[in-house]
């Protein structure tokens, strides 16, 4: 006789709304995910990102919209996908209620942190670009990198701190990361 496997609890997105005031966690297929404290120099960097894009946007009179964590995106129509990325850049206003972003965003940005390597290299990655999402950076502070995924072109880029990077959803946008690298003493 085989054994019987205990399965996994599949979680929707009302137990993460159940969850006690102050938890923060993600749902990816229908696993939950709980996410640690960012740290002060991950918050400054995201701080930095989403005033540049935010400047960007107002100055060139755009019309998307940008937001910080802790933002709900809800990435599917269904109710086992919910995530908070560290920036959401979203073009559709339809796609944005007071609840959050429902569908996927243009542009997500992920900060790595020691505890959220293995998401935000890969099952973000993953879910991310099946999800829909044209464009996805990866900052890792910690091994000065920043990847690009330009998921509409296929295109990879691989930069440092010291670079300037171009946002690809934008035909003038680019980050100057060696200015935030200053600013923060990275």
């Amino acid at each position: 006789m085989a054994p019987a496997w205990a399965q996994e609890k599949s979680y929707t997105i009302d137990d993460i709304y159940s969850l006690p005031e102050g938890s923060r966690a993600e749902l990816i297929d229908g696993r939950i995910y709980y996410m640690a404290p960012p740290a002060r120099k991950h918050q400054r960097i995201i701080g930095e990102l989403f005033a540049a894009i935010r400047e960007y946007i107002h100055r060139n009179s755009g019309t998307c919209e940008v937001d910080i964590a802790p933002f709900a995106v809800f990435l599917s129509k269904n109710d086992i996908d919910y995530v908070e990325p560290d920036i959401s850049v979203i073009c559709d206003p339809s796609k944005l209620t007071d609840k959050g972003c429902f569908g996927a965003p243009d542009w997500i940005i992920e900060i790595v942190s020691p505890s959220s390597k293995r998401m935000d290299y890969f099952t973000k990655l993953f879910k991310y670009r099946t999800a829909g999402v044209r464009e996805y950076w990866i900052v890792d502070p910690d091994k000065n990198r920043i990847l690009v995924y330009n998921f509409e072109s296929e295109d990879t880029g691989d930069y440092t701190f010291a670079d300037s990077v171009k946002a690809g959803i934008y035909n003038d946008l680019y980050i100057n990361f060696s200015e935030i690298a200053n600013l923060l003493n990275i």
